[in-house]
């Protein structure tokens, strides 16, 4: 048992190297897309902001972590052997899923890609437990935190529909104000506009990104 418990660490480690990998190029095209697009800045200077605002999200994602302890799955419920068969079906899920998005070129989350697979994982173990135990079917809410469960995938929905209806406000706003006689406007809008933009990111999301706002 203990040399499985050493290849099961190692195994981790190693899925957890990959996952990295494949997690910060996805994460690193939705840093700096923009900031490239644009060329707000210079390349070197965006990658200095880009990876202090990924460090900075990795030192204090606290939150994260409690979800994956607890926050999915009631932890009474499965075994040692039950949570580190989660986190490897979790692991191996996340690099094929992010790899096959990023060969394709297609947006996704990792923090969502996460929040999912540990849910999913929890729920085919609790019904495989379920089957082999010859236990009821509604004993499966007793395997799973539905409270909390529910809590996050609502808020992944609402936050989906809240982003696109607020970007879709701002961006047309900004381009009744931006676009119609340009040269007539006063500069210090702009400014007044790059700071809100910079300090409602700030303000949302100061663990998890550092984004750049310039207007021509």
């Amino acid at each position: 048992m203990e040399h499985f418990l050493y290849l099961v660490i190692i195994t981790l480690a190693v899925l957890a190297i990959i996952d990295l990998m494949v997690g910060v190029s996805n994460d690193a095209v939705n840093f700096l897309n923009s900031g490239l697009g644009s060329k707000a800045l210079s390349f070197r200077t965006i990658m200095i902001l880009a990876t202090a605002g990924i460090l900075f999200g990795a030192v204090f994602s606290s939150g994260m972590m409690e979800i994956a302890r607890s926050g999915i799955y009631v932890p009474s419920m499965f075994s040692f052997n039950d949570v580190i068969v989660i986190f490897l079906a979790v692991m191996m899920t996340d690099i094929i899923l992010l790899d096959i998005f990023n060969y394709f070129g297609l947006p996704t989350s990792t923090t969502v890609s996460i929040v999912f697979e540990l849910l999913g994982g929890a729920v085919s173990l609790a019904v495989y437990k379920i089957v082999t135990n010859n236990d009821s079917w509604t004993t499966l809410p007793n395997y799973i935190n539905t409270e909390k469960a529910s809590e996050i995938v609502v808020s992944i929905l609402l936050s989906v529909a809240i982003s696109f209806t607020l970007g879709m406000i701002i961006q047309y706003l900004s381009r009744v104000i931006f676009t119609f006689q340009f040269d007539k406007r006063d500069k210090k809008i702009r400014f007044f506009f790059r700071g809100d933009c910079i300090g409602v990111d700030f303000l949302f999301y100061p663990h998890q990104r550092i984004k750049i706002c310039k207007f021509y």
